[in-house]
């Protein structure tokens, strides 16, 4: 889906031709979207759309109506289709009208699928075969109606002086205040655009640098939403924080396949060769490797020391880190190169296991610069004390690293939000006040777009974690980490 290209504004009747041109029998589909997908990290939530597609030599549309994952209705039509096959569309007020080759070949409900009077283009293929091409894409208007071609938006927003990260960047010691954003709402909702570029000065892309987003298939890198948030950070003075190069989840089909040791390592260090040397010179921080730390207790007794057994561990053992650092700082040589985990804030074998890890990574020469702390707070067993925290930023300090806290966000009830505003300011209050810790990331910033939404039904229900509600009514966190900004001002501690 190109949303940093047109979409169509459209009243009345329309219809939509495309040419699609086959190399081989891979399924081929174009998507039209009544309202564009959101993706909850990494969960994608359906809404109101319809794919239409070559399929075995039939024509097959699949219409989703904002209720469920799956579609609420699948039809094919037809026989025989060829490779090159050109498809069309009637959009009419209460049924479509579905043609191949100059043929109608069947109609089926409208649903009020597009009734938001706009349609976005997207396509995609089998996961077999050799893809397809687009050859060709018209829309024009049926008697009456009427339609239009609408740009995407700018990305440069206009600031005022009084945002958090105005604040921040006043300190004697100036911090990055940042945010995880994800293209598809940066460029279909100006409150979300508006917000991120206002208020912070440091982006994390949350999904669009993952591997399974930007190499689906080997060799095949799909930069256009990466590059669009890079291109946004540039337009707002905003760094950009890379995540991630190396992880055991968020991965490809192809990643995940079995292979051979060294035919995973190599895949790993390509990888990192080529995403990290696109965005070279564009990115000011890496997470290199996300998340290296088991589960599993046993994995910190009897001798084992804690990093979990996963595909890239499995094939290289704990050299697999080093392997990754020395290839990131190969690739981008001026980047700021950080090891993310969660779960590190507080005292116990988790933090002690990562400390070790640390000193030996740091023995061996490899090039690791910082320590991310998540620090998701999901459920009252989650909650850290800041001295705690500060505690770990200062063993880092002793280790000559870097801190940041890189993804944080506290989830609690509707009355419990004093206690998000005291957690989150607990911790930005101690980023402030010790040297080696240079950024404060939330982990989004609007609970309309938040990980910790509720998927279990559709559509699904905003959490009630970050410091901005669905509506993007600020709530007493945002009010709390501004105290802390304006208290390190006039103190002079930041």
């Amino acid at each position: 889906m190109n949303l940093r290209g047109p979409h169509m504004a459209f009243r009345g009747d329309v219809r939509i031709e495309a040419g699609l041109r086959r190399t081989d029998d891979t399924d081929a589909y174009l998507h039209l979207y009544g309202e564009t997908p959101v993706i909850y990290d990494e969960w994608r939530y359906e809404r109101r759309g319809v794919r239409i597609g070559v399929v075995g030599g039939r024509l097959r549309i699949d219409r989703w109506d904002g209720d469920s994952d799956s579609p609420a209705m699948t039809r094919t039509f037809g026989s025989g289709l060829g490779l090159e096959v050109r498809l069309a569309v009637e959009v009419r007020a209460d049924r479509l009208v579905l043609e191949a080759d100059g043929e109608v070949v069947g109609t089926v409900p409208a649903r009020d699928v597009f009734g938001s009077g706009r349609i976005w283009f997207g396509a995609d293929a089998g996961a077999r075969g050799k893809g397809w091409t687009l050859s060709g894409l018209h829309a024009r208007s049926l008697g009456r109606g009427r339609m239009s071609v609408v740009d995407a938006p700018g990305l440069r927003v206009p600031r005022s002086s009084d945002a958090m990260r105005d604040l921040a960047a006043v300190l004697p010691r100036p911090i990055r205040m940042g945010t995880a954003v994800a293209a598809g709402p940066l460029l279909t909702d100006s409150a979300y655009r508006r917000t991120a570029g206002e208020e912070f000065s440091m982006l994390t892309p949350e999904n669009d640098f993952k591997p399974q987003f930007v190499q689906p298939r080997r060799g095949v890198f799909a930069f256009a939403e990466g590059d669009t948030l890079v291109d946004f950070a540039e337009a707002n003075r905003m760094k950009v924080h890379g995540h991630t190069l190396v992880w055991f989840e968020a991965l490809p089909a192809w990643m995940r396949a079995e292979m051979a040791d060294e035919q995973r390592r190599r895949v790993m260090v390509e990888h990192i060769r080529a995403v990290a040397g696109h965005f070279r010179g564009k990115v000011a921080e890496w997470d290199v490797v996300n998340e290296p730390m088991s589960d599993e207790d046993e994995d910190y007794v009897n001798g084992n020391r804690g990093v979990r057994p996963q595909l890239w561990f499995d094939a290289m053992g704990e050299q697999y880190i080093d392997i990754a650092f020395h290839a990131a700082r190969e690739a981008d040589p001026h980047a700021v190169l950080y090891l993310n985990e969660y779960g590190v804030e507080e005292d116990g074998p988790r933090w002690d296991a990562l400390y070790a890890l640390l000193i030996r990574l740091k023995e061996r020469g490899v090039p690791v610069d910082g320590v991310g702390f998540q620090d998701h707070e999901y459920a009252v067993g989650d909650r850290t004390d800041p001295e705690v925290f500060r505690r770990k930023v200062r063993a880092l300090a002793g280790l000559g690293l870097k801190a940041r806290v890189s993804e944080a966000d506290v989830l609690v009830d509707e009355d419990e939000e004093d206690i998000q505003a005291r957690q989150l300011a607990g911790k930005l209050a101690v980023c402030g006040e010790e040297p080696n810790c240079t950024s404060f990331s939330t982990w989004g910033f609007t609970d309309k777009y938040g990980s910790t939404a509720d998927l279990r039904h559709y559509p699904p229900s905003p959490g009630n974690a970050l410091p901005w509600d669905a509506a993007y009514e600020v709530k007493p966190a945002y009010w709390a980490l501004r105290d802390v900004l304006d208290d390190a001002r006039r103190s002079g501690t930041g």
